[in-house]
Parts: structure tokens; C-alpha cells; sequence
């Protein structure tokens, strides 16, 4: 209840959460919720803190100060950096950086991502700053993250080309009408990097970012795919739950279908759609007499001022934007001309499209693992997309996929996820594109209501019926792996060289 007040509070003074924690205190005989912003300095500042103030009968205060040692330190580091910028623009970003650590503005940090987004194509990478939404119960406040790669120049050649011919060939061919997709498509500046050290609780295999609405629909965006975190997760053997013939394939194919799909997921899918708002100056970004909710003929919804995204779909937000990027690479993985861009042999083509979706619905059954049955709630928002994938293939996809519980090599319960080839095209194609268009029109009209029904609906872990995942929750947990660990190198400075120091791969 809290949280939810604490939203509206928020909205109503035009206050984005990406950078604070909410705290709750008696001060005087009085409770107050004090929304607190991450930077070094404390204390008020004009247009950024509220001493005091009272919302619906609740005493609310916006202060400073959070996390201020650790952003100190972030600081001294950015201002020994800018001496080595390559440009001006890079300089600014930097500069912006350092202007919302120091003070807790996220204007700052959206003028920042502005200047990222500007610089195309430099040798190194680096963004950080208040990101992802993943791990917040309301999908509004961002964990700190902060990396740094360097291009991988011949990798970003196919990415360059998917981007140059996505306005034209590849976003129309998406199954919604041009009034949901944006009027121009910011063309997002894709490159293939290898990480040298990403400091996050998580290590993502493609990023699209910034995360920021109106960023990135006035300046654009720049999708990542991390190379050399791809290849390792490609080079894991084997896995259960599928035939031998089927992890052959994946084995022969899974690392091409894998770059294929962070591409498609990253570029196109995150890139792709508009959000119906209104802007800064008051006015709409669509033509409200022409756009119609294509379910009901009504006029369409949209956000108003101060709505975004991640508020109005809130705790659902992070895993129904991953669903829809899915869904966006798995029906566009399908057209051939975009497997030509990837350099696909004619002969590999069908394989790769079979092993792309036989992966997804794959991730969704291992993606049970992060279901917490007591609590029946979702742990990881990737792993619930896919879920969602997976429910939906099965209910209307005419089956295009099936799992059927098995008896193991142990003598104990297993599960056996098959994939009919000669459905992919047709009702697979058909099921999923319908369930993306819905994704995609309620987002674009803030329809929460429909939207999580929607996806609450595919996401439930049911015990019975005839794919009783509840009950087949103990098969995937007990046949898990142990999570990969990932070993990151790091850099030093001897005389006027810098070296590479790498790590091998143990715990230590």
C-alpha cells in the first residue's frame, strides 16, 4: 500500500524512482515515507528535494544522500577518465555522469544517456548509472550498474546492416498497424562488444538501453549483444529434457540461432513500438481522432504526464517488455532475408529456425527454476517471459510444441519437450504473432489492465490439466545445473603499455 501511494505521490510531482529507495520512519509522532535519492550530497536542493510535504493523508519527503561513499568513489574514477575521451560528446557524458552522482538528478543522467547515445560507434564502451528495473517488487527502482567493453568491429558489421534495412524491409512486417509503431525509427547504434569487467548482479547476453521512455524515443537507443559472454554461454554441452537428435542440433547450431536471436531480441524488439503519450509541451504524439484499440473500435488510450511504462505496468512491467522482444525475435527469425544478413548457408536455414524456437521453448521449461511455488511468484523476469512463450505455443500453437512427462534413465519422472518442425511456419507463426500484436497495442496505449491480464493468465503454474507444470516444478529443480560462473579479466597500467590480466576459471 505504501509502494502504491508512494507512486502516486510521484507521478503527481513528475518524479521518476529509477535512483532512490523508499524509507519509512516516525519522526515527531508523525510517519513519515521518505523517497530517497541516491548522491554525494546531502541536504536540499532547489527543484530536487521536498522537505515536507502531505499526500492523501500521508507526510512525504524527497531527500539525499543515499549510497554517497560508494558514488564519491564512482566520481574521483569519472574525473581521471575524462582524460582520456576521445570527443567532446564523450566528454559530456562523462560530465553529466558525474552531475547526477553529485547531486541526484536523474536529468542529468537522461542528458547523459543522450550524449551515449550520441557517441556511435567509439572503440570503447562504457555506461553506468541506475539501469535495470529487474529486481524491484514494483519494477520502478533501479540497481546500480556500471560497465566497460570494447568494440568487436567485424561482429557490428551484421548488426549495421540489420539496422540499416530494419525501417524499410523488416519493422512492417511486424503484426500491428503503423499507427503502434513509431513514426520514425530511431536507429539504434548496434554493437558487438567484448566485456572486460560489467559490475551487476546478473551478466546480460544483449542489452538495449537507455532504459528512458523519452530518451529513447527523441535521441534514440544503442543495443549491445556481449560477444564473448554469448560464446560462453554457447559453449555449454548437453542439457535434459530433449532427444538426443534435438541436442545435437543445439549443439551444432545454438551459437549462430543465439547471436540471431539477441540481435532480433535487442535491435528490433526493444527497439520497435510506440508508446502513446503525451508531451512535454502538452500536446500528443499520435492523432487521437485516427488511432483505435483494434480489440474494441474505441479511441485509444494513452499515458498521461507523469505515467511511464514501468509505473502503470508496474510489477509486470520488466517481464512483459522481455516477453514482447522474444516474441519479436522468434516471428522476424522466421524471414529469410533476415538469416541472409547473418550469412546463413540455404541449407542451415531451416535448422537454424528450428533450433531458434526449440530454444525459446527450452528456456521456458528450465525457466521453472526460478518459480518459487509457496510464494507463487516469479524470481527472474526472462524466465517468466519465456514461460509465458511456452503457455502460449502449447494452448494455441495447434501443436507446434508438446511436453510430455517421461520415466528417466534413474527410474525417476523426466520430462521430454518436443517441437513439430512443419507447424513452426504456420500455426506456430500464427499463435505467436497474434499474441504479440496484444502485447504490443496495450503497452503501446498503457492498457495495464488488459495488458497484465493478459500475461497473468500464460505466466500461472497450474498443477493439473494437461501440462501440469506445478507438478513438474521438482523435475526441473532436481535435474538444475549448477549456475555458470563467469571470470572477468581486468586491466593495468605498466609504463606506457596497458595489459590484459585474465583469470582462470575457478571459484577462487
Amino acid at each position: 500500500e505504501d509502494a502504491d501511494l508512494a507512486n502516486e505521490y510521484m507521478a503527481s510531482c513528475n518524479i521518476e524512482a529509477w535512483n532512490n529507495r523508499m524509507l519509512k520512519y516516525e519522526e515527531h509522532g508523525k510517519t513519515i515515507l521518505d523517497i530517497r535519492l541516491a548522491s554525494i550530497e546531502k541536504g536540499p536542493a532547489e527543484g530536487i528535494t521536498v522537505d515536507n510535504a502531505e499526500f492523501k493523508g500521508q507526510n512525504f519527503r524527497v531527500s539525499r544522500g543515499d549510497a554517497s561513499q560508494f558514488l564519491k568513489k564512482m566520481v574521483e574514477e569519472i574525473s581521471l577518465a575524462r582524460e582520456y575521451c576521445a570527443n567532446e560528446t564523450e566528454i559530456n557524458m562523462l560530465d553529466k555522469y558525474i552531475e547526477c552522482f553529485t547531486k541526484g538528478s536523474i536529468q542529468a543522467h537522461k542528458d547523459g544517456s543522450a550524449f551515449w547515445v550520441k557517441n556511435k560507434s567509439p572503440a570503447v564502451e562504457t555506461y553506468m548509472g541506475y539501469i535495470e528495473v529487474l529486481r524491484d517488487p514494483t519494477n520502478q527502482r533501479a540497481e546500480f550498474e556500471s560497465f566497460v567493453a570494447v568494440v568487436n568491429r567485424e561482429q557490428s558489421r551484421k548488426f549495421d546492416t540489420l539496422v540499416s534495412r530494419a525501417e524499410q524491409e523488416f519493422l512492417p512486417l511486424l503484426p500491428w498497424s503503423k499507427e503502434f509503431e513509431a513514426d520514425v525509427f530511431s536507429r539504434p547504434d548496434f554493437s558487438s562488444l567484448d566485456v572486460v569487467t560489467f559490475a551487476c548482479s546478473g551478466l546480460p547476453i544483449g542489452i538495449n538501453i537507455p532504459n528512458y521512455d523519452d530518451v529513447r524515443e527523441e535521441q534514440g537507443s544503442k543495443n549491445v549483444s556481449l560477444t564473448n559472454v554469448m560464446s560462453a554461454h554457447a559453449g555449454v554441452r548437453g542439457g535434459p529434457f530433449l532427444s538426443k537428435e534435438d541436442t545435437q542440433l543445439k549443439e551444432k547450431y545454438g551459437s549462430t540461432s543465439l547471436e540471431i536471436q539477441v540481435g532480433l531480441h535487442e535491435l528490433l524488439g526493444h527497439g520497435c513500438g510506440k508508446i502513446l503519450r503525451v508531451k512535454d509541451d502538452g500536446t500528443l504524439n499520435f492523432d487521437q481522432e485516427k488511432v483505435k484499440n483494434p480489440y474494441t473500435g474505441e479511441p485509444a488510450t494513452h499515458y498521461q504526464k507523469g505515467e511511464t511504462y514501468n509505473s502503470k505496468f508496474s510489477n509486470r512491467a520488466s517481464a512483459y517488455e522481455e516477453c514482447r522482444a522474444e516474441c519479436v525475435a522468434m516471428y522476424l527469425g522466421l524471414v529469410d532475408e533476415i538469416l541472409d544478413v547473418f550469412s546463413v548457408a540455404e541449407e542451415d536455414r531451416e535448422n537454424i529456425k528450428y533450433v531458434s524456437w526449440l530454444d525459446m521453448f527450452y528456456a521456458g521449461i528450465k525457466g521453472l527454476e526460478m518459480y518459487q511455488p509457496k510464494q507463487s511468484k516469479w524470481g527472474q523476469a526472462h524466465s517468466m517471459a519465456r514461460f509465458v512463450i511456452l503457455r502460449v505455443a502449447l494452448e494455441e500453437g495447434d501443436g507446434v510444441v508438446n511436453v510430455v512427462e517421461t520415466k528417466g534413465e534413474d527410474g525417476l519422472p523426466d520430462l521430454l519437450l518436443t517441437v513439430d518442425r512443419s507447424k513452426i511456419h504456420t500455426s506456430g507463426h500464427k499463435a505467436i504473432g497474434n499474441f504479440l500484436q496484444k502485447l504490443q497495442v496495450y503497452r503501446s496505449m498503457g492498457d495495464s489492465e488488459a495488458g497484465r491480464a493478459l500475461f497473468e493468465k500464460y505466466s500461472e503454474v497450474l498443477m493439473e490439466g494437461s501440462h501440469p507444470f506445478g507438478k513438474w516444478h521438482e523435475i526441473v529443480v532436481r535435474k538444475r545445473k549448477p549456475r555458470m560462473v563467469l571470470i572477468m579479466p581486468n586491466t593495468r597500467i605498466v609504463g606506457e603499455e596497458v595489459e590484459l590480466i585474465s583469470y582462470p576459471e575457478t571459484p577462487e
